[in-house]
This record gives structure tokens, C-alpha cells and sequence, in this order.
């Protein structure tokens, strides 16, 4: 546990973010735009990773209307599609990346495949997360004190992770393939730690989950055209059980700007189930310590996406541009 009276915790504490580069996926709408919003209020440049480039754009309108003195910027991204992302990622011009939260995702939704063919709650939550890292990795090898945020869920401790059936090749269900995906996030993040510490880079990876709060996940995007039964058992379990938007971000806000925190950490809200309450480290979930799995869904995940993670002693260009970062603080 970090030192910290977490139960006082609130986006009000976040430490003075000038002078950081943050970039928030899924960020046009609930978690992921007050995870937007707060980074931007404490003084951060953000921007807002949005698939459609209309939601995107009254997003910012929005936070520009709300807040007129923060630095906010704007692209586009499907993490539903690897050109997408490499795109994203090759239009990169703001320099060193200091933060990266990979908040965007689909739930509960209907089988169905992305443009490069993966059953879409995998392909998106899982090989989009793991893709656009990648890609932006050089950017965030960069910056001083780089830290990625991966937003997974509760849900993810339901999962029974088969490596023979990521893509729903032998058998479907809603909620288990999302279920899978988020805990696909766990071991991604997790691994990603260890290897930033194989690779002697001070990159940080967090995990945040958290809880059931308010959003349009369940009834936006791909859920949209679902039945009228559906629509009225999300908003029943909706208001029966989920918190505010706003405490949905906390988690992803503290993993993201709490100075003393380590690599590696689990943070979830404090009470029953990881549903509600402020922001711990939690541990003793399964996942964050199964390595075997981890390495070989990351095996996996290179071979499906085609990025493959490069420590700075493979890459000489990145090697001179932390160098030169390096330089520049000192």
C-alpha cells in the first residue's frame, strides 16, 4: 500500500500536471472524458483519441467550454483497426509522450469481427491496447518518467483464460469473451512492467479498474441496436448499482498521477466486489502474477498485430532520444 490516506482521495489532488503529454483513448464520452477533463484541469496537454471524429469534436467543444485555459488536442483512433492505429501513431508531432491511458473499449457486445478479423471485444480491448502501445512506444521512452495506464475491469476476475479460444473461434459468449479481454489487459499490463524492467527503462504500467459507475458502454456504440429487454436491464442494473461517471475515473486518475506508486500496481476502488469507494492497491489477483500465460499472450499478440516491442539497446534512434531528454532535465 502506498503512503497515502486513500480515503480522502479525490481528483482534487492530483499534483500539477504542466508540462505532461497525456493521451486518453475512448475519451469523447463517460471515464474516459473525465479522465480527459481532470488530467486537463491540473495542467496536462491531452489528447483525446477518439474513433468518431464528430463525437470527438463536440468532446472538445465541451471541454473547451468547461475549462477555456487547458491545452487539448484532438485525433483520431479505431482501435478496431491496426492502419488506424499505426496511423495515430505516425501523425505523433507533440514530442515525448509522458502518459498514455488505454481507456477505450466495447462490453456485452454481439459477436462480431473487426476489419482485420478478430472477434471485436478481443480485437479492440485487448490487440488494440497492445498495438497502440507499441506504436507509441518510442514516444514514451522519451519522456523522463513515461507511465501507461490500462483500464481493465472487476469483471476480469470471472474470466477462465483460454489462449486456444482469444478469438471466439471455438465457441462465443458475451460476456465471457469481455470478460477474457479485460483480463487480457491484466496480464498485458503486468507484462508490460516486466519487460520495462528486463529493458532497464523507467517506464511505469498500471492497471486501473473501476467499478461499476455510469457510462454508455453497455448501451452505446455496438450495444446500441440491441432489444428493448436489454436496454431495460441495463438501465435497471444501472441504477441499482452503479456509482457516478465522475468516481468511475478516479482509479485511472490515481494510477496515472500519483507520484510514489509502482510499476506494476492493481488499483481498484476500496470496497466490496471493487465496486465502489476511493482508489487502493489492491492485490491477490491471479493474473497479475501468472507469467506463464502472460508471456505467451504477448507472444501472441505480436504475431497477430505485427508490433513487436524494442528495448532502447534495439532501437539507436530511441537510445538518442532519451539520452537527449535525459540531457535536457539534467
Amino acid at each position: 500500500m502506498i503512503n497515502l490516506d486513500e480515503s480522502l482521495w479525490r481528483p482534487e489532488q492530483l499534483p500539477d500536471q504542466r508540462g505532461r503529454v497525456a493521451v486518453v483513448t475512448g475519451a469523447n464520452s463517460g471515464i474516459g472524458y473525465v479522465t480527459a477533463r481532470e488530467l486537463a484541469r491540473a495542467g496536462a496537454l491531452v489528447v483525446l483519441a477518439c474513433r468518431d471524429q464528430r463525437r470527438g469534436e463536440d468532446a472538445l467543444s465541451r471541454l473547451r467550454a468547461e475549462l477555456p485555459a487547458a491545452k487539448l488536442d484532438l485525433g483520431q483512433l479505431d482501435l478496431g483497426s491496426l492502419e488506424s492505429i499505426r496511423g495515430f501513431a505516425a501523425r505523433w508531432d507533440l514530442g515525448p509522450l509522458d502518459l498514455l491511458v488505454n481507456n477505450a473499449g466495447v462490453a456485452m457486445v454481439p459477436f462480431s469481427r473487426t476489419v482485420d478479423g478478430f472477434e471485436s471485444q478481443f480485437g479492440i480491448n485487448h490487440l488494440g491496447t497492445f498495438a497502440l502501445t507499441g506504436r507509441l512506444l518510442p514516444h514514451l521512452l522519451a519522456a523522463p518518467d513515461p507511465r501507461v495506464v490500462t483500464v481493465s475491469s472487476e469483471g476480469q476476475r470471472f474470466a477462465r483464460f483460454d489462449l486456444g479460444n482469444l478469438d471466439g473461434e471455438k465457441r462465443f459468449s458475451t460476456a465471457w469473451a469481455y470478460w477474457q479481454s479485460k483480463m487480457a489487459n491484466v496480464y498485458f499490463a503486468v507484462e508490460l512492467q516486466r519487460w520495462a524492467a528486463r529493458n532497464r527503462v523507467p517506464l511505469r504500467s498500471m492497471v486501473a479498474v473501476p467499478g461499476f459507475a455510469v457510462s454508455n458502454v453497455l448501451s452505446g456504440g455496438a450495444n446500441a441496436g440491441r432489444g428493448a429487454v436489454w436496454r431495460a436491464l441495463v438501465r435497471l442494473v444501472t441504477r441499482l448499482l452503479a456509482k457516478p461517471t465522475a468516481e468511475g475515473a478516479w482509479t485511472s486518475l490515481f494510477a496515472a498521477t500519483t507520484a510514489d506508486l509502482p510499476g506494476g500496481s492493481y488499483i481498484a476502488p476500496s470496497g466490496p466486489f471493487e465496486f465502489r469507494g476511493p482508489p487502493v492497491a489492491r492485490s491477490g489477483h491471479r493474473a497479475a502474477y501468472d507469467t506463464s500465460t502472460a508471456r505467451r499472450l504477448w507472444r501472441r499478440s505480436q504475431e497477430l498485430t505485427g508490433v513487436t516491442y524494442e528495448g532502447p539497446r534495439d532501437q539507436p534512434l530511441m537510445c538518442l532520444a532519451i539520452a537527449a531528454r535525459v540531457a535536457a532535465i539534467r
